[in-house]
This record gives C-alpha cells, sequence and structure tokens, in this order.
C-alpha cells in the first residue's frame, strides 16, 4: 500500500480514504494468494495471506466503539476473517480465502458507496437548525 502512495499523500488521506485503502489492499492480496496458491508459490502466497490478516487487525483497531453495535458486529467479523485466513493460508485452501472475499467485498462496497455520498449537513449545520428552532420557540412562548 505504502509502494503506491508516498507517506506525504498518505497523511493528506482522511480516516474514511485510509479505510478504503485498507479493505482495497486486503482484498487485492487475498485474490493474489488465490492466484499465487493455485501456481504453487507458496511463499508469496503467504506473504499475502499475512498482509491480508495484518490489515484485517488494523481495521478491528480502528473502530470506533462509541459507534454502537455496529462496531461490535464488525468486529466479530473481522476476526472471523482473520481466522479464516490464517486457517487457509495453514492449509493452502483457496476456497477459505474466497469465503472471506464473499464477506469483505460488500463491506468495501458499502464503505466506497458511504464516501461518495456527501453527508448534507454537517455537524455545524445541525446545530444552526436546532439553535433556529430554539429561537423560534423562544419568540413563540412570548
Amino acid at each position: 500500500m505504502t509502494g503506491i502512495f508516498t507517506e506525504d499523500a498518505l497523511f493528506k488521506k482522511s480516516p474514511q480514504e485510509i479505510t478504503a485503502l485498507l479493505y482495497e489492499a486486503c482484498l487485492t492480496n487475498l485474490e493474489e494468494a488465490i492466484d499465487d496458491i493455485n501456481s504453487k508459490d507458496l511463499i508469496i502466497a503467504n506473504k499475502k495471506l499475512q498482509k491480508a490478516n495484518d490489515i484485517l487487525n488494523r481495521l478491528g483497531a480502528g473502530l470506533n466503539y462509541e459507534a454502537g453495535i455496529i462496531a461490535d458486529q464488525l468486529d466479530a467479523l473481522y476476526n472471523y476473517m482473520a481466522d479464516k485466513v490464517v486457517e487457509a493460508n495453514y492449509k493452502k485452501d483457496p476456497r477459505l480465502i474466497e469465503e472471506v472475499i464473499k464477506s469483505l467485498e460488500p463491506i468495501a462496497l458499502a464503505w466506497n458507496e458511504a464516501l461518495k455520498k456527501k453527508p448534507s449537513q454537517g455537524p455545524g449545520g445541525l446545530r444552526n437548525k436546532a439553535m433556529a428552532y430554539e429561537k423560534s420557540v423562544l419568540i413563540e412562548d412570548k
């Protein structure tokens, strides 16, 4: 991943953009590991599966648990996928890797779709609306 971007370029990315890059890098490593296993490049496959596992761990570590149950569910899913990657690496089983890809792709797609949509109201906009409402309530009470 850092081979694609300079360190400076990564620092300019938002946390949400970095998460999207992590999803992409994880999927790329998983897909390439399948190809490596099929072509009997097991040492290279091992390295790519280790990278994918590291990325899943980073994704889990970056969760905001104040977000509620979705964070807990993502944590459980990341842990499940990481366990499957370890098992796939041990057994060199492409089917287990494909299972992880099928679990991760919808999350990555949803994340990228959410990134494309700009929130219509930032925190300041909601605060201003609330203040306008409070002002109108105060005026009506007089």
